[in-house]
């Protein structure tokens, strides 16, 4: 009965998912990566996944290792998943966007692919505040930061690995970026009051961005989960999702089993967030949704800088 509820759940949450797409996929990412198959993502080269930085929320027991696991099971290499620093599957949210920026800039110089970010809850209001500070909302000037030790460069430039070029780490644009159950509420009780304006705002930044809502969520503090979506304030692709209404929202991470299963591995790998299938039946589908749309963007960002990286030579 519990499995079977989940599953009815689920195909309400897909039916509630609502699509925004204010302009078409940039060239970043081909018409055969726009056809991800399953079982393409074995086939990737694992030397060009990007780093995927997934940042927690505010209480430090519910982390994102879970989801970072369901992610190694779907065949994501797990060195692409850990953070720099502490080796986990988790990054802290106590990070201001700005450094988060001069990382991610970091990573791109040495890794040769750009990365992903994803937060949950706090984490993905850091995500929005990383976002702008790449366009420059911060001012030009941008250290490029150190992940391993958190430490701020001398420099605010980087080389492109694509083009060998020096450049400013403002204007970096990174593939796909998330934010899971993220509120304004929670930004205005701690004070946040310039991000929580601002939370919603989608910058030119991110060419993908996805962002998840609970209906009636008391800790992100929404009410239906569709009235209040990102927007792109240029030519982003910005996605909004609303999950059902069960869903936990301490317990989004909790992905892994999804990976494990056959059922909704097989599922998940032949996901198409335009049309999706009916979600399969007598199995444990909690926290499908998210899991399934952004294990897609993920797989199609991974083709895509791999591709962008063949293309020069990299």
């Amino acid at each position: 009965m519990r499995r079977a509820r989940r599953a009815g759940v689920c195909a309400a949450g897909l039916v509630l998912a609502a699509a925004v797409v204010l302009a078409p996929r940039t060239a970043g990412a081909s018409t055969a990566c726009a056809d991800v198959r399953a079982g393409d993502a074995m086939r990737l080269p694992a030397a060009r996944a990007p780093r995927v930085v997934l940042l927690q929320g505010s209480l430090g027991i519910v982390t994102m290792a879970p989801f970072g696991a369901f992610l190694a099971g779907m065949g994501y290499p797990e060195r692409a998943l850990v953070d720099s620093r502490t080796g986990a599957m988790t990054s802290d949210s106590d990070l201001d966007g700005r450094a988060l920026a001069g990382m991610l800039a970091w990573y791109y110089e040495r890794d040769g692919v750009r990365p992903l970010i994803v937060g949950h809850s706090k984490g993905g209001g850091v995500v929005i505040e990383a976002l702008r500070a790449l366009a420059g909302a911060y001012g030009d000037q941008i250290p490029v930061v150190d992940p391993r030790t958190g430490d701020a460069l001398a420099r605010t430039r980087f080389r492109d690995p694509l083009t060998g070029e020096e450049r400013p780490v403002v204007g970096l644009r990174l593939p796909f970026a998330a934010a899971i159950a993220t509120g304004r509420l929670p930004r205005v009780l701690r004070g946040q009051f310039a991000l929580a304006a601002r939370l919603r705002d989608v910058p030119d930044s991110a060419e993908t961005f996805a962002g998840f809502a609970i209906p009636f969520d008391p800790i992100a503090g929404t009410l239906a989960g569709d009235e209040d979506p990102y927007r792109a304030v240029g030519q982003a692709r910005v996605r909004n999702v609303v999950l059902p209404a069960s869903t936990s929202h301490i317990g989004l991470p909790r992905a892994e089993h999804l990976a494990r299963d056959p059922v909704t591995r097989a599922w998940i790998d032949a996901f198409r967030p335009d049309a999706p299938a009916a979600p399969p039946e007598g199995v444990d589908t909690e926290n499908l949704v998210h899991a399934a749309y952004l294990w897609h963007e993920i797989k199609l960002a991974w083709c895509g800088e791999a591709e962008r990286a063949a293309q020069r030579g990299g």
